[in-house]
């Protein structure tokens, strides 16, 4: 995971979106991603998701419907981010945010793709319709 110690790196703001099911994340030189939770549990920086070493990544399933009941910083460098399928492991800093922002196309595209391969069909919950006024 990169680590990096340029002030650009560091976030300017971080919102958690429950409706929208993201956390936006806006950095200092204009950058701005939308990084939703299936993607940020999918791609979790912790041992259990990445393993210990190059190619031990642990393919996540069934996540598509995982939602985030808390994020907590963590010193000046990073974020935690808990889930509910009690998922808690991982940090998330500020270079890795940018990353996961900067390569969100072709990491989930890989995801989509290993879960094709394995057969696994993705069945996300349609938002909950809202009565309107």
């Amino acid at each position: 995971m990169p680590t990096s110690e340029n002030p650009n790196d560091t976030p300017t703001d971080i919102r958690l979106r429950r409706r929208s099911r993201v956390v936006e994340v806006a950095f200092a030189d204009g950058h701005r991603y939308a990084l939703d939770f299936e993607y940020l549990r999918t791609q979790s920086p912790s041992a259990e998701v990445q393993g210990h070493g190059p190619g031990q990544d642990v393919l996540q399933i069934a996540k598509e419907n995982v939602n985030v009941v808390a994020m907590e910083p963590v010193g000046r460098y990073a974020i935690k981010i808990v889930f509910d399928d009690g998922h808690d492991t991982g940090l998330y800093t500020w270079p890795y945010l940018r990353v996961l922002g900067q390569e969100y196309a072709a990491r989930w595209a890989r995801y989509l793709t290993r879960l094709h391969g394995i057969g696994y069909v993705r069945r996300p919950t349609p938002p909950a319709l809202t009565p309107t006024e």
